[in-house]
């Protein structure tokens, strides 16, 4: 048997047409023959790269995160803002994406899966709380419009609440239970001198709540 000379472009046809079957079809109801069929690769091409349907899924996530990292880091960098209209700019850009067709198709699944809700966790002690908001702290800090002793401890806070704990689908709620988390949330930042979700995403956020 002839060997892949160019595995990348084998492992992105895969996740390429696994993201899009798990949209189309959701993850329960995606095959791995379904993405044999579809990508006309074998068996064992396929398991050479990834050695379950689950770990395909990780990967699609894991390439999305990568894409929400380039556009959470544009917020970071922008210009011209005060440190907590910046943090809230970052905050809406996190939540709307959090928010896409694709991923939501997934949660479903991914909200059942330890391993998935480690690397959540991962993630954000790891990479976005030191390299997203705590930089943003501190810029808020020393303009003022921030009132934090502890940023590293806050930007951790921030990410577990909002990532967890506020969002709709990976809690189920009610809309009452998730305008009400809102409100408490914008009162639990209030005391740093800013607020973090508007009227409006705060009602985007009800709309996707299930009971």
């Amino acid at each position: 048997m002839a060997r892949n000379k160019h595995p990348e472009q084998t492992i992105q046809r895969i996740l390429d047409t696994a993201a899009q079957l798990f949209f189309q079809k959701g993850y329960d109801k995606t095959t791995l023959q379904d993405i044999i069929d579809a990508t006309k690769l074998s068996k064992g091409a396929i398991y050479h790269h990834f050695a379950s349907k689950e770990a395909i899924l990780i990967d699609v996530v894991d390439r999305m995160g990568e894409y929400n990292s380039s556009v959470l880091a544009q917020v970071r960098d922008k210009k011209g803002l005060t440190g907590a209209e910046k943090l809230r700019e970052l905050f809406r850009a996190s939540l709307t994406l959090s928010f896409q067709g694709k991923i939501l198709h997934m949660l479903p699944f991914l909200i059942e899966n330890p391993k998935f809700m480690a690397l959540q966790m991962q993630s954000i002690l790891r990479e976005a709380a030191p390299d997203y908001v705590l930089p943003i702290l501190r810029e808020g800090i020393a303009d003022g419009s921030i009132q934090a002793d502890h940023p590293e401890q806050l930007s951790e806070v921030l990410l577990i609440l909002s990532d967890l704990w506020l969002h709709p689908i990976l809690r189920p709620s009610t809309p009452e239970q998730v305008r009400a988390r809102c409100a408490f949330f914008n009162q639990f930042t209030r005391q740093y001198g800013f607020e973090l979700l508007d009227e409006d995403l705060t009602e985007a956020m009800a709309t996707f709540s299930r009971t």
